[in-house]
């Protein structure tokens, strides 16, 4: 037996006992005497003692103990002089009687602590080393119990959860596909799904009305802090329903998660249509755990003679409360700020409201005072408020004020880790026109359902169509969303051809949905959740690589295993591909 108990479990009521425990060598302690181990499983560590006064043979083998060293340790449990309250067997340690080294190991090139020394590049390598640490090993536990979670809340709802195909047909429409050679049918390719969409869709013409899976996606896109190229995502779809239908099914999803595993009680979710959205906050995922809503100003703006204002499509802002007290450095560093090409503005006005009632702006030579205190009385400005103001095309200068607002949301400590703000933002535009390719894309996908009463504008006015769809955003992160899906052939067809198919192309791409919708599709519906993204939010986290257990790199790579990789030629014209050898043995 290798252990009677882990090392996560004892505690002062196990005094006496004899016990076996195995794990990790954490650290080790010489004092006077007396050796100290502590050995460390995923359920905790215990403190081992050894005494040259009973043993010396075997306080030497523990003095040889390394970092990492996987040993096996029989002895009584006592109680500890020196007691440590930071962890829960600290009232307890072993007097160790024998002690088996099950496997030595190297020094580990970082040290597996909380705060470790090592780097992202170097934990990434070692990954099954950085799993080891608790930070992540317990995101890695919250991931679990939030799977548990959805599973049983989900059950509960008489959702069943059904497997769908990994190796699926590429499409046009979305990110890149991932795409796998077949070696029987040669020349032909499979695509990695990037969502079971069409499949769920099936199954509600199948008559499973309500469906989930915790599914694996796959998307070739570029990457940031919460994307990878393979993602988890908690899969939904449901028959015989509304877009109200959804919401609160989803939203008693979220709310059953926050209690069971957060202890916290959510509330109920707020509702804000995108139009809203990008008009207060510039953001279609806005971050309303603090206010700082954007004021429009144009009115107040515009004809006194300032050339950026008075050429702008929309002069807005946003209120600092507080912060008049801003020092020049401070304002240069935001305006610095802005100009970076990330967010890409030409620069930034602002306007202090002085706590003795006097208002002065970077542009005091085009505006009175008096016309400052109708900028300030706009803001609902108060004594010791700071306005921030940018101007520019609508949509481009919305979504930089977004990113200033943001920035300055940090910098007053506003954006809380342990504080939740939940949205739903609803109306999202059917359709976004795309310059590059001269057309317009879904904006969620092609088989999202138009508001029934903006169809006629598909032929007039398309781009102001809006759509069934709905996105659940979370502190500023778009958790999950979904959409009423088209059930109807005819709907369907149209909107293919506005999205720029020719009906041999949707024929090709979509004809077995298609012709799965005249064979009687219930009105049907429903939501993804981002998996990974969800369980950051919870852990606290900004990027979702610490809650997958072996993620990629930001190019994409997995250095642990050194993937992707070439393939040699055997494989190459086993799957009947051409491709310049030459070039794939050089790198």
């Amino acid at each position: 037996m290798h252990r009677t108990h882990t090392c996560g479990e004892l505690r002062i009521s196990d005094l006496g006992k004899s016990v076996t425990l195995s794990g990790w060598v954490q650290k080790s302690r010489d004092l006077g005497g007396m050796t100290f181990i502590d050995v460390r499983d995923r359920y905790g560590i215990t403190q081992l003692t050894f005494n040259a006064d009973d043993n010396e043979q075997l306080r030497a083998s523990a003095r040889e103990l390394g970092r990492e060293y996987v040993i096996k340790v029989e002895g009584q449990v006592i109680e500890r002089s020196s007691k440590n309250s930071k962890i829960p067997t600290g009232d307890i340690e072993i007097k160790v009687s024998s002690l088996e080294i099950l496997n030595a190991s190297k020094l580990p090139p970082f040290t597996i602590e909380d705060e470790t020394d090592g780097g992202d590049d170097l934990r990434m390598k070692f990954r099954y080393l950085d799993l080891r640490r608790n930070p992540v090993r317990q995101n890695l536990i919250l991931r679990h119990k939030l799977a548990q979670e959805i599973r049983r809340y989900l059950d509960e709802q008489n959702f069943l959860e059904v497997e769908t195909p990994v190796l699926i047909k590429s499409t046009p429409e979305g990110a890149r596909d991932f795409v796998v050679p077949s070696r029987m049918n040669a020349g032909e390719f499979y695509a990695l799904p990037q969502s079971p969409q069409t499949f769920k869709q099936l199954l509600m013409v199948s008559g499973f009305d309500r469906y989930f899976q915790i599914v694996k996606c796959f998307r070739d896109e570029d990457l940031r802090a919460d994307r990878q190229p393979e993602f988890t995502q908690i899969d939904c779809e449901m028959s015989f329903v509304e877009q109200e239908d959804i919401l609160n099914m989803f939203e008693g999803l979220a709310k059953h998660l926050f209690k069971t595993v957060k202890g916290f009680e959510l509330g109920s979710v707020p509702r804000m249509t995108y139009a809203d959205a990008m008009r207060l906050y510039g953001s279609d995922k806005p971050d309303t755990r603090f206010g700082m809503q954007f004021v429009e100003l144009n009115k107040l703006t515009k004809g006194k003679g300032f050339p950026v204002f008075d050429q702008a499509e929309l002069v807005v802002g946003i209120n600092a409360n507080g912060c008049a007290g801003y020092t020049r450095k401070q304002l240069d560093a935001l305006t610095d700020y802005v100009k970076r090409p990330q967010v890409g503005a030409t620069g930034l006005v602002y306007a202090r409201y002085n706590e003795d009632g006097t208002i002065k702006s970077s542009v005091d030579k085009f505006y009175t005072e008096e016309q400052l205190k109708e900028w300030a009385a706009a803001f609902d400005g108060k004594p010791g408020d700071l306005f921030l103001i940018m101007a520019g095309p609508t949509d481009k200068v919305r979504k930089q004020l977004n990113e200033l607002r943001l920035e300055v949301g940090n910098q007053l400590g506003l954006r809380d880790k342990n504080k939740f703000a939940p949205l739903w933002v609803l109306d999202f535009p059917l359709l976004e026109w795309d310059e590059e390719s001269g057309r317009y894309h879904a904006m969620h996908h092609p088989f999202t359902s138009p508001k029934p009463e903006d169809i006629p504008l598909l032929d007039t006015n398309p781009g102001e169509v809006r759509a069934n769809a709905y996105d659940f955003v979370l502190n500023g992160s778009e958790i999950g969303g979904g959409s009423i899906r088209i059930h109807d052939k005819e709907l369907q067809s149209l909107m293919f051809k506005h999205l720029g198919f020719s009906p041999e192309d949707a024929q090709k791409q979509f004809g077995f949905l298609m012709e799965a919708f005249t064979y009687g599709a219930p009105p049907h519906g429903g939501l993804a959740f981002g998996f990974d993204r969800m369980v950051s939010v919870f852990a606290g986290l900004d990027t979702i690589r610490d809650v997958i257990a072996f993620p990629k790199n930001n190019s994409g790579r997995d250095v642990m295993i050194d993937a992707p990789a070439t393939i040699d030629k055997a494989q190459l014209d086993e799957l009947n591909l051409a491709l310049n050898l030459k070039s794939s043995e050089k790198n």
